[in-house]
């Protein structure tokens, strides 16, 4: 047991970065957290949690004045209740505060459907690097289905295997953040402040702020701000809030809903020599 536990923390380098998925863990959650650890895998879904809560009907946007926390709840409520797949590019970018800058940018394309009354989904990691110019190849592969978090890193082609278990209480509202559920559901693991409505690329948003109920959550993210489009019910942008002062923020674009995705793309494409670690918290 300790030997797998010992290869798999392999997946973090020094420091606290979570290497497994090129994301970074905040400096207090310590790697044998399992939990923790887990929510810091969940990353890529966390990201995408309301990006993927589907459109609704294309409306005009109501005007700035008319826009409560109910018009966001309800255009949200909307796009979910029509959701059964999504892709997109990202960009996740990792900002430390004690170097004032962004020093972690990953790319590449994410994908959700809807099996039944679960969620399915897969990142695909293209490109890393500490800034947009100094983007380069670096391939990882991230898979939630069937209650576990499946990582796969083509060099030096180990798949890692986290079974969510008995903490999928702990990690599921956050990789079904916004999607798959309604505006109502989010106000059962947050406190939810409308702070107004803002431009985003052009797209009228009304900003929400969230608030972990959780006080366990919170060591993690003090707070997280979600821009949703008004016309569509979907999150444009995303930003993560760690008691330190460092965020994650996610961006999306080409974004397709509805449309058909191969059932291949929710399968990791391993080789003959592949090694599975399975460890335990």
């Amino acid at each position: 047991m300790a030997e797998v536990v010992s290869k798999a923390t392999k997946f973090w380098s020094s420091g606290n970065r979570c290497s497994g998925n090129g994301l970074r863990c905040p400096a207090n959650v310590r790697v044998n957290n399992f939990p923790m650890r887990l929510f810091c895998l969940a990353f890529p879904m966390l990201f995408v949690g309301h990006l993927l809560s589907g459109y609704g009907a294309a409306q005009q946007p109501p005007p700035a004045s008319a826009v409560t926390l109910e018009t966001v709840y309800k255009s949200m409520d909307a796009a979910a209740a029509k959701f059964n797949t999504t892709q997109a590019n990202f960009e996740w970018d990792r900002y430390e505060k004690v170097i004032d800058e962004v020093d972690d940018i990953q790319s590449g394309t994410i994908y959700y459907r809807r099996v039944g009354k679960d969620i399915e989904m897969k990142a695909d990691v293209k490109m890393a690097g500490p800034e947009l110019k100094k983007l380069k190849p670096e391939l990882k592969f991230v898979l939630f289905s069937q209650g576990k978090i499946q990582m796969y890193l083509p060099k030096p082609d180990q798949v890692t295997v986290y079974d969510v278990g008995k903490n999928r209480s702990e990690v599921e509202p956050y990789l079904v953040l916004g999607f798959g559920g309604s505006g109502q559901d989010l106000a059962k693991s947050f406190d939810v402040t409308y702070q107004g409505q803002e431009t985003i690329d052009g797209i009228p948003a009304g900003k929400l702020q969230l608030i972990p109920k959780s006080e366990r959550v919170r060591n993690t993210f003090a707070q997280i701000l979600l821009w949703i489009d008004l016309d569509r019910g979907i999150s444009v942008q995303q930003q993560f809030f760690e008691p330190d002062g460092n965020y994650k923020l996610a961006k999306y674009s080409s974004i397709r809903v509805n449309e058909k995705v191969p059932d291949e793309v929710f399968h990791l494409k391993t080789t003959g020599k592949t090694q599975i670690l399975s460890p335990r918290g």
